[in-house]
């Protein structure tokens, strides 16, 4: 009598789906726990990952993590702000300009905003912030962005040779959004195990 039998396969097969969920549920459970928690301390830059941004202006999720990074900066955890982000779609502006300008208008010091434009996704915009960091003995980095991106950042600037800390911008809509926020959560759930197994 062969090994794998019809109801066997299908055990197997339900066994495996059982596992694989089991696994997403308990990586939601992690990124959850991970978004809850402010990390904010003194860093060698404060970075904010870039949103999207409106003929110049922030998009209201890019304007708070603008504004949560200007707060960090404001109590003095970091000299400098990164702020990365590329051309969107249809677009001719990068976030990392129009962020830049609107922390000027928020008063902080051109020379402690740099824009690091290019970054298209959030492995390419961790990658600018370590060639910013390239050359130096430090790279103690404070990340800014929504609470859900929070446990896939750590894993990617780990690997970059960082040493990341998360501030998330709790006055984010998708924050204050219980339903969005949710949906984001869970489709990190997949996102962190491919960054996990993939983005080396």
């Amino acid at each position: 009598m062969p090994f794998w039998t019809g109801r066997r396969a299908v055990g197997g097969v339900l066994l495996l789906v059982v596992l694989l969920t089991l696994t997403w549920a308990a990586v939601v459970v992690a990124v959850a726990i991970q978004a809850a928690h402010d990390e904010a301390t003194g860093a060698d830059a404060i970075a904010v990952l870039g949103a999207a941004q409106y003929n110049g202006r922030p998009s209201p999720v890019f304007r708070a993590r603008l504004d949560h990074a200007a707060t960090l900066y404001q109590r003095g955890l970091a000299p400098v702000v990164l702020v990365t982000g590329g051309v969107g779609p249809r677009d001719s502006l990068n976030e990392a300009n129009v962020g830049r300008d609107y922390l000027a208008r928020l008063g902080l010091p051109d020379e402690a905003v740099i824009p690091l434009a290019g970054g298209h996704d959030t492995y390419s915009s961790v990658e600018q912030i370590k060639r910013w960091f390239a050359g130096r003995d430090s790279r103690r980095v404070l990340l800014v962005s929504d609470g859900f991106h929070m446990l896939r950042l750590r894993i990617i600037a780990r690997r970059l040779g960082l040493t990341p800390y998360t501030s998330p911008a709790a006055g984010s809509p998708i924050h204050a959004n219980v339903r969005r926020n949710t949906g984001y959560l869970f489709a990190e759930g997949f996102k962190v195990p491919f960054t996990w197994l993939f983005q080396h």
